[in-house]
């Protein structure tokens, strides 16, 4: 059987929330089995059923709130990877300023040892010269 509307509707009943619409088509003749699309099962007429029901719903309840836990540590894991990849981000750019501080150190210390090398090389010549000379010319004279 259809269910009964009103035909003539007030502003106040249009614009109004869905409990008072609930309210609105209840107030009207209606039969047992429109109230019990519009207001779900009642307690006595169901006895033992009414027990699984609230068993089911318990259960769909605790299903709930362990997804609610769920969802929340999600949500706190995806805030730990953020925190971690903002780390890891950090420590990558370290790294990446460490080796290039590290390549000019190395070229710095580099062109050191070719100073040095080649100031030890000047200083060997220097001392052969001031050896070698005056003994070519001892006997080149």
């Amino acid at each position: 059987m259809p269910p009964k509307f009103k035909r003539h509707l007030n502003d106040d009943e249009v614009t109004g929330s869905v409990k008072s619409e609930r309210r609105n088509l209840l107030e009207e003749d209606s039969d047992e089995e429109e109230d019990f699309f519009l207001r779900g099962p009642s307690g006595p007429r169901f006895g033992p059923r009414n027990d699984k029901i609230r068993h089911v719903q318990n259960q769909v309840d605790e299903v709930m709130d362990v997804m609610q836990e769920n969802i929340t540590k999600v949500i706190e894991r995806g805030e730990r990877l953020d925190d971690l990849q903002d780390k890891s981000e950090s420590l990558s750019d370290n790294a990446t300023a460490f080796s290039n501080r590290a390549k000019q150190l190395r070229r710095q210390m580099w062109w050191r040892g070719c100073k040095m090398k080649a100031i030890i090389a000047l200083v060997a010549v220097i001392l052969l010269l001031v050896i070698i000379v005056p003994i070519v010319l001892k006997y080149h004279t």
